[in-house]
């Protein structure tokens, strides 16, 4: 079975970078999109099995495409983990009301990364830690 696929929606190039080499050394794919727009387009073309969402974004922000793509029939069963600084929760309730399955505050603890997307992939040989 291949790598589980995760998608980074956020347009901190930091932020990405980290992401990507926390991910892809602990055993996943990934794809990466630098605002909520071009996020929808990946997501519809690639598929992925898990996204992690930034919220502010130039373009479309995080609520915003959470929103679409928790609502269009093509990408509705990709569960979001909105990953944003804004850590208030009125924040948090609104992009779970979008559709996001979770919702960690930047700077995200690794371990707490990991075990929050490990919930959502498919289970492959030694990936997805159980919680």
């Amino acid at each position: 079975m291949a790598a589980p696929h995760v998608l980074i929606i956020d347009d901190s190039l930091a932020e990405t970078r980290m992401f990507t080499v926390l991910l892809e050394k602990n055993g996943y794919q990934v794809s990466v999109a630098c605002n909520g727009q071009e996020g929808i387009q990946v997501a519809k073309a690639r598929k992925p099995d898990v996204i992690l969402m930034d919220v502010v974004m130039p373009l479309v922000n995080g609520f915003q495409a959470t929103r679409e793509l928790t609502r269009s029939p093509e990408t509705a069963h990709i569960p979001i983990i909105v990953c944003s600084s804004k850590s208030a929760e009125t924040d948090r309730l609104w992009g779970m009301r979008q559709g996001a399955k979770a919702y960690l505050v930047k700077p995200v603890a690794t371990q707490l990364l990991l075990e929050t997307v490990a919930q959502f992939v498919p289970k492959a040989g030694g990936h997805g830690k159980s919680v």
